[in-house]
């Protein structure tokens, strides 16, 4: 009868799964929208161009108020002492595409050298710097998350040379009180190299101290960053998830 039991048992469950039929695990609750993917880097259907080209600034305004001062042409450049910029309309969780130069001529070293920063949600900084055989503090070289994490490794091209990020970002999450409910994460590619993987985003982007974790909306700016290098922007593109 003991050696009974456990036939007994395989046949049920060998009866069970041929009682299962495909259709029962498949989903038909939401149909993914249809767009059109960009060719190479150029955006796709879906996509907020925020900056193509032509001098076309509509989407953007200064941080302290009133219209952009950087040049702006085919690229944006940034225009030393007039502050950050940021987009006119706020975003969350998002994918992001955004080509940047540092400047062909160097000048300094470290954190003088082509330095300027994509902050998400004007909160979080993914940090653009010239490090391509320049040395400094590898959670401030470029691709870091400023002062929180290191870049798995450095994809920097020489100076002078467009570069990329894509950027996918989930923005924290804070209850009624204000407490933290989720963290963000950042994932980041250089170049088409992955450099930050699911990253757990410790708070805001502080230069001095600790992050913090204020609570803030659910949707804010995208903002670039005056450090008084004049890098360049182009191609700026995102799609909110």
């Amino acid at each position: 009868m003991k050696k009974l039991i456990p036939c007994l048992l395989l046949s049920m469950l060998v009866l069970t799964s041929y009682a299962q039929k495909p259709e029962d695990t498949e989903d038909w609750s939401r149909k993914p929208e249809k767009i059109t993917p960009g060719k190479g880097s150029l955006p796709p259907s879906d996509a907020i161009v925020l900056y193509a080209g032509a001098g076309d600034l509509d989407k953007w305004e200064s941080q302290r108020g009133g219209p952009v001062q950087w040049d702006a042409g085919e690229f944006l450049t940034v225009k030393a002492g007039t502050g950050v910029i940021q987009t006119k309309q706020s975003f969350g969780d998002c994918q992001l595409h955004i080509e940047w130069r540092s400047p062909s001529e160097i000048v300094g070293e470290g954190q003088g050298r082509g330095n300027s920063g994509i902050f998400l949600m004007g909160k979080y900084e993914v940090q653009v710097l010239d490090s391509y055989e320049s040395e400094t503090y590898y959670n401030g070289q470029a691709g870091s998350i400023y002062k929180q994490s290191i870049p798995l490794v450095n994809a920097c091209l020489p100076p002078g040379v467009w570069q990329s990020y894509d950027i996918i970002f989930k923005a924290p999450v804070f209850d009624e009180t204000g407490g933290k409910e989720s963290a963000a994460y950042i994932t980041v590619l250089h170049n088409g190299v992955l450099i930050q993987n699911h990253f757990e985003i410790q708070g805001t982007t502080e230069y001095i101290g600790p992050p913090k974790n204020n609570p803030h909306p659910a949707k804010l700016p995208l903002a670039l960053q005056d450090h008084g290098n004049p890098v360049s922007y182009r191609n700026i593109w995102i799609r909110e998830l």
